[in-house]
């Protein structure tokens, strides 16, 4: 009776993957990965958004899959649009990634779940584009870019950078562009 044991064992496990009907219980379908690309921008449209953003304190962070302290830093640039989000920072991504890779950026995207909007830049005039964002800007990546509620940059962080970074620069901002503070200084302008 003892060998018999580890049949019955199997036997009991085959039948739990089995519904009371003596069917096999369909599978789960797998998420699908979104179908929705970011949208393209030249220039032109990034200083479009950073007008329809005007207002509002803004972070706007240029990355690519292929870049790994890019990759890094995602899953806290969601945290902070999730923490920050409710007292006004707004937060943008833009891909740098080419068309080639837009599957690798549809999986990146679908993956990482991002609780703020991204956008992709249209490839070609890349010195342009860089140049059009911040004169200062070489093209590295990862690369972050406050803007204050006028639209002015009012930080960079270029390269690798520790949240503690990241939100020294948000709180600074927010604090220096809340509207209780703006209000404030109109008071007590002569």
């Amino acid at each position: 009776m003892r060998s018999a044991r580890p049949a019955i064992l199997l036997l009991l496990g085959a039948m739990l993957a089995f519904s009371g009907n003596g069917r096999a219980q369909a599978k789960k379908p797998q998420a699908k990965l979104s179908t929705a690309d970011p949208a393209v921008i030249e220039l032109r449209d990034y200083q479009k958004l950073l007008e329809t953003h005007r207002g509002k304190p803004l972070l706007v962070n240029f990355w690519a899959t292929w870049c790994e302290p890019c990759r890094d830093e995602f899953p806290m640039l969601n945290e902070l649009a999730r923490a920050y989000g409710p007292r006004d920072l707004q937060v943008l991504g833009v891909s740098l990634d080419e068309d080639v890779d837009i599957n690798l950026v549809r999986r990146f995207l679908a993956r990482m779940n991002p609780v703020f909007s991204n956008f992709r830049k249209k490839p070609g005039k890349d010195e342009a584009f860089i140049n059009g964002v911040h004169l200062k800007w070489s093209g590295a990546l990862p690369a972050t870019f406050f803007y204050d509620r006028e639209g002015r940059v009012a930080a960079t962080l270029v390269g690798e950078h520790p949240r503690p970074e990241f939100e020294k620069v948000i709180q600074q901002l927010l604090q220096s562009a809340s509207p209780a503070a703006a209000g404030a200084a109109r008071k007590s302008a002569p």
